[in-house]
C-alpha cells in the first residue's frame, strides 16, 4: 500500500512520520508539504501515486482539495489532528503519529 503524509512544510510531521513508517515491509511512505516553502510541495502526482493520505490538520485536507479537485476525489484521507507543535523526530510527535496511525497499517 501506497502511504501518503501531508502537513504544511514537510519539515517536522509529515517528514517524521515517513521516517518512522518507511521501513514498513508492506507499505511504501512518501510525505510532502501544502506549502510554497515546503521541502517537497505536494503535487498530482503524489496524490494520484497515494492508496491512503494522512494530513495532520484539516486545513491541508481542503488545500488539497481545492488545488487538486480530480486528483482527491474518492480517496481515502485521514485527519490525523496533529498540530504543529513539535519538532522533526519528537518523541511526543512521534507517540502521537504511531498511536493514531497504527489501526491502519
Amino acid at each position: 500500500m501506497n502511504i501518503f503524509f501531508v502537513c504544511s512544510r514537510n519539515k517536522w510531521r509529515s517528514l517524521t512520520a515517513e521516517t518512522i513508517f518507511k521501513n514498513h515491509s508492506d507499505h511504501q511512505i512518501k510525505s510532502a508539504g501544502t506549502e510554497p516553502s515546503a521541502r517537497i510541495k505536494i503535487n498530482a502526482k503524489l496524490i494520484i501515486w497515494a492508496d491512503l493520505i494522512f494530513v495532520m490538520e484539516k486545513k491541508h485536507r481542503q488545500r488539497m482539495s481545492e488545488r487538486f479537485p480530480e486528483e482527491t476525489d474518492g480517496k481515502e484521507i485521514i485527519i490525523l489532528s496533529i498540530p504543529d507543535d513539535y519538532q522533526y523526530m519528537d518523541e511526543d510527535l512521534i507517540e502521537e503519529l504511531t498511536s493514531k496511525v497504527s489501526d491502519y497499517l
